[in-house]
């Protein structure tokens, strides 16, 4: 009778205590299990949750002496029993205030004294790992402290005691948190042969290569991990693919394209090594000047995206959202717009098809939008304007889209910007657009999670930056999270079959472009771009010092290895030898030795001395790029893929240039921009006017100082320099479309 009223007694207190504990009234829950050991002082384990409410109070000392007294008269057994019971209140109250209360300074301080209990649990040193990267103290000294290393390299471990999701979430946060310091590389070397599956540290490696290298700008650092990755899994796909690109991103042209190579022969399947083939190509195009090479690739190429589209297997997710960019580099190689753009808009339908397939609840979530009746919309609303990009930085489409993030109404537009790989280091440009927006979103590189954002914003109007240089803006648009969808700038059109409009001008592309374009073509009045200027610097680039007279003819030109075509080169080089006491100015962002090769075959089947070519170094920044165009006479531009960045930046500085007109949007971007800034002296519509326009602009200095002299003074009036007027087109555009909408035309 009297035990079974101390039970009674028991329950009541410790429910009550129970509360206290709940409610923090740690001192009012102690003195219940005080009362309760005074009772009961046989009952071990009131002493471990006594000393746990003097812990959680602070009273670390007296908390210890509580748990070393119940202790002292145990045998060794029972004290080894009783250790373990002590060590599971206390794993269970550092999760609690954790998780449940996200405390983790208190969730620390518990484990600390499970570890001077048990320093060599190895659990409990990943979560105090873990804690320090959540409390932003994690560093090579926590590691070090710990003694984790030497642990996992004793091989006292056994891999069946590592929690492997606590590891994987320690791994996640140290490379999130702090890649760059030098023990978290060796944490990974050391741990993840302890994981029992490696792929899910794949998933993990995978997020983090590319955070370091697009939104870190650590390229190297990402390099390391890969190659490290690939230790673990020597087929990985997307670590093979990593690579090839990490090494082509910082110049490494020769190790991207062996890389390249070497992918196409580790995998096992076809789509694979389609996209192997893709890293090839894009190597050869990256180096600039591997024509022969690259011709042989892109015409074999060709006829493997013809077979995955007959055959349209399923793709693997992450290498069907890669593929949107299969395309990319046709319009580089020939000026065949319906041929190309047929191809590319096959590819962009099979890829979406298979996003869709393989997304059902993200796309039925990003379209909820549809559901919404067009009845209660308002043709006259604040319309919500988002726009969505990678660029929004030190980046050719940062300088060109200010102007319209600069004089947009936000009276009638609310601005909101979706920055794909933010920077997680300052960067002005990135910070100015920020400053511009009414929402901004620093993102990653998930379009699945980019585009729930978007939705959940209510988007009425998706303007797409990127088209295909982002295969993660893609994967965005391909989910549709906005009722209407644009493409602007960035490139042609994506062909992405969810998107409604593709914003062109009267010149960009020919009358008959709406044909082939699946996409609306929404063609502005004037120009489909335009800025208010360029900043300048000083200039670093002197004719002196490139040993030239300053009575010599400088012809220029500026591009990346993509742009580098034999054909050009050859018009190019036919004008500088008919112009005596001339020179060709060459800067690109490609393989400076292959460049150089290039060009020199190409002047020893002219007959140019090579003497007559100068290969420049590029320059540290945009600013003084644009102040170092002066020193050209002439600008000679690209074809099939014209400059575009380049050409704007060209004109604002009053440089007579010449350009081929094509077909295609890359072969028409410099012929609408010289129009819209009010000259066409240069214009050519065949290879024998580009070389007669060469030549006539290098031998007449009348007509050379007119170009100029046009060129400044239309700075005032052309609508390539007038960005509010070209904001004001865009928002007109904006308003259409959305009355179109609510009407239900699109």
């Amino acid at each position: 009778m009297k035990s079974n009223l101390s039970l009674s007694v028991y329950s009541d207190w410790e429910q009550k205590a129970k509360q206290y504990w709940e409610e923090k009234n740690y001192t009012q829950s102690a003195k219940l299990y005080e009362a309760a050991i005074e009772r009961e002082p046989d009952v071990k384990s009131l002493y471990w949750y006594l000393g746990l409410m003097l812990l959680l109070q602070g009273q670390e000392v007296e908390a210890q002496t509580t748990w070393f007294l119940a202790m002292t008269e145990g045998e060794p057994d029972q004290v080894e029993q009783w250790t373990q019971e002590l060590i599971q209140v206390l794993e269970t109250e550092a999760e609690r205030q954790r998780i449940t209360l996200g405390d983790c300074t208190t969730a620390w301080i518990i484990r600390q004294h499970i570890r001077e209990i048990n320093p060599t649990d190895i659990n409990n040193l990943l979560h105090l790992v873990g804690l320090s990267t959540l409390l932003n103290t994690y560093s090579d000294e926590v590691l070090v402290e710990f003694g984790i290393l030497e642990l996992f390299q004793s091989n006292v471990i056994v891999p069946e005691d590592v929690n492997n999701d606590l590891l994987l979430e320690v791994l996640n946060n140290v490379l999130d948190q702090a890649p760059q310091q030098p023990l978290s590389y060796e944490l990974v070397e050391t741990t993840v042969p302890y994981l029992s599956d490696i792929q899910s540290y794949m998933g993990v490696l995978v997020p983090v290569i590319y955070q370091l290298a697009y939104s870190r700008s650590q390229h190297p650092l990402a390099i390391k991990f890969t190659e490290q990755g690939l230790k673990f899994d020597p087929k990985h796909p997307e670590l093979w693919r990593c690579l090839s690109t990490l090494y082509q991103d910082i110049g490494e042209y020769a190790k991207g394209i062996e890389v390249a190579k070497h992918c196409y022969s580790v995998m096992d399947n076809f789509p694979d090594q389609v996209y192997a083939t893709f890293l090839l190509l894009r190597g050869l195009m990256s180096a600039g000047g591997r024509w022969t090479e690259f011709c042989t690739t892109i015409e074999n190429y060709q006829l493997m995206l013809n077979r995955l589209l007959e055959e349209k297997p399923t793709l693997a997710y992450d290498l069907a959202v890669r593929s949107f960019s299969t395309t990319f580099f046709f319009p580089y190689y020939q000026d065949q717009p319906r041929e190309n753009y047929s191809l590319r808009r096959q590819v962009s339908e099979f890829i979406q098809s298979n996003i869709e397939t393989q997304n059902t609840e993200t796309v039925k979530y990003c379209r909820g939008w549809k559901s919404r009746s067009k009845t209660n919309i308002l043709a006259e609303k604040r319309l919500n304007i988002g726009y969505v990009s990678h660029c929004l930085r030190n980046h050719s489409v940062g300088w060109l889209a200010r102007g319209l993030f600069q004089h947009h109404d936000h009276d009638k537009f609310k601005i909101h910007s979706y920055l794909f790989a933010a920077q997680k280091n300052h960067n002005e440009v990135q910070d100015w657009y920020v400053s511009k927006s009414d929402k901004a979103h620093g993102l990653g590189l998930d379009g699945k999670e980019v585009a729930k954002v978007i939705y959940d914003d209510e988007i009425d109007i998706l303007v797409d930056l990127d088209s295909l240089t982002l295969t993660s803006t893609c994967e965005t648009l391909a989910l549709k999270p906005a009722p209407i969808q644009v493409t602007w700038l960035g490139w042609d059109a994506s062909s992405v079959p969810s998107v409604d409009y593709f914003m062109a001008d009267p010149y960009v592309l020919p009358e008959d472009a709406q044909d082939y374009y699946q996409e609306t073509i929404w063609r502005l009045p004037n120009t489909y771009l335009a800025v208010d200027g360029f900043e300048i610097a000083i200039p670093s680039l002197r004719r002196d010092e490139l040993g030239v007279s300053n009575d010599a003819i400088l012809y220029f030109t500026a591009q990346r290895g993509y742009k580098y075509n034999p054909d050009t080169a050859k018009l190019q080089l036919q004008i500088l030898k008919a112009v005596p006491n001339s020179y060709f100015l060459i800067k690109g962002m490609a393989d400076q030795e292959s460049l150089k090769t290039f060009y020199a075959e190409i002047a020893e089947s002219v007959g140019v001395d090579c003497d007559r070519l100068k290969l420049l170094p590029l320059s540290p920044t945009e600013a003084s790029h644009r102040a170092n165009l002066a020193i050209a006479d002439v600008v000679l531009d690209t074809y099939p893929y014209n400059g575009a960045t380049t050409t704007m930046e060209t004109l604002w500085m009053g440089v007579p240039m010449v350009t081929k007109v094509g077909q295609q949007f890359a072969a028409r971007n410099s012929y609408t921009m010289m129009i819209n800034a009010g000259i066409t002296e240069g214009i050519a519509w065949t290879d024998e006017e580009y070389v007669e326009w060469g030549i006539k602009l290098g031998t007449d200095e009348n007509l050379r100082q007119q170009v100029t002299w046009k060129l400044r003074k239309n700075r005032q009036t052309a609508p390539l320099w007038n960005a509010e007027q070209f904001t004001r087109e865009m928002e007109n555009a904006y308003q259409q479309m959305w009355q179109r909408y609510i009407e239900g035309k699109n």
